[in-house]
């Protein structure tokens, strides 16, 4: 008779458990690495047990490395600002520059009161004229206040995804067509050389006069000004798409090509599903490439046509000159920083999402 010891079933299914609880965290890493927080990974296995040894090392590298660097780059800005003097007084410090920041924050807060004060007040106005039956006397009256730093910096992000998106819809077609056909590929080639390291500075007064020509005022679906700057990302920041694109393309495996063929597949069907699958990879890269020029494009095409937005408000608080103007400005370049990391960290969560790719 043999005797079943009770103890290997407990620690089957304590290593059935355990099991399972680091298959789930091998999953949450891919999107704790979408997040940029790929340090939590080790962090929780340590905490499970996982060999602490090699974890601690993974924690180092990972968390404890790039926070002592930070530390070093505030202590070095903090003994080094004050030592260099400007037309508007010493640099500011990281704290000086925080205080700003809590400043303009505290300004969009009043700001945003305000402008539901007036839109209220407006209303209230409307619909006393309704009640007294002289709807022809309602007016939707514009609030024409100064923007909050919040509403610049959602401008900005609204202007630079629809450049964006039109050198999407403009370089993925192209770089496929490039990608499938040698001929097309000679011809698109030489334009692509040529316009590609062409400055923003010297797209925009053409895009500006052909922009004011063809809208004589603002009173289309976007503003003069927005479409300005939109257009100037577009032509800036398609190229590293459609060149990623013709490059996935063009290398797709010839045997997939030949099944094709063989298969007898129209373009359509060949493009969406053998094409498309296969250049994926470098289709995302380059967008995320595209993505983060058009973001640099963006703030100078606003600083120099003074355009809403993040790089008006730069130049504004330039030429301002107040004794708090260099702080501002220091707080709108972290912003410029974040926020270009959250776009191309969006862009890798897309492109985790449709590729099987581990590009970081």
């Amino acid at each position: 008779m043999t005797t079943v010891d009770p103890n290997f079933t407990d620690d089957a299914t304590r290593e059935a458990r355990r099991a399972r609880l680091f298959t789930r965290i091998n999953k949450a890493d891919k999107w704790f690495q979408v997040l940029g927080l790929s340090w939590v990974t080790p962090v929780i296995k340590a905490a499970a047990g996982d060999n602490p040894r090699t974890q601690m090392k993974e924690i180092w590298r990972l968390l404890v490395v790039p926070i002592l660097a930070i530390a070093a780059f505030l202590a070095l800005w903090a003994v080094l600002a004050p030592q260099v003097q400007t037309s508007l007084g010493a640099v500011p410090g990281p704290g000086q520059v925080w205080e700003e920041a809590v400043n303009l924050h505290e300004d969009a807060i009043a700001k945003a009161e305000k402008q539901a004060k007036f839109e209220a007040m407006v209303e209230k106005r409307n619909q006393k004229f309704i009640d007294a039956g002289e709807p022809e006397k309602v007016k939707d009256v514009a609030y024409t206040g100064a923007p909050s730093y919040y509403q610049q910096i959602w401008t900005s992000i609204q202007t630079v995804f629809f450049g964006f998106v039109l050198a999407t819809l403009v370089a993925v077609p192209l770089g496929i067509l490039a990608g499938l056909s040698p001929t097309a590929n000679a011809a698109i080639n030489p334009l692509v050389q040529i316009f590609k390291p062409v400055s923003p500075l010297a797209w925009l007064p053409i895009v500006t006069m052909i922009v004011s020509a063809a809208a004589a005022n603002d009173g289309g679906l976007f503003a003069k000004s927005f479409i300005i700057s939109a257009v100037t990302v577009t032509l800036c920041s398609l190229w590293p798409t459609l060149i990623n694109t013709s490059l996935g393309v063009a290398s797709i495996d010839k045997d997939l090509v030949n099944v094709s063929k063989v298969l007898k597949m129209n373009t359509w069907t060949k493009i969406t599903k053998l094409v498309l699958p296969s250049a994926l990879p470098l289709i995302f890269t380059g967008l995320r490439l595209s993505l983060g020029v058009g973001w640099m494009v963006l703030i100078a095409a606003e600083m120099l046509a003074q355009n809403p937005g993040l790089g008006k408000f730069v130049w504004d608080e330039f030429q301002n000159g107040s004794s708090s103007s260099l702080a501002k400005i220091m707080v709108a370049v972290f912003t410029i920083g974040i926020i270009g990391f959250l776009l191309d960290r969006v862009m890798y969560a897309l492109q985790s999402l449709f590729t099987f790719t581990n590009q970081r």
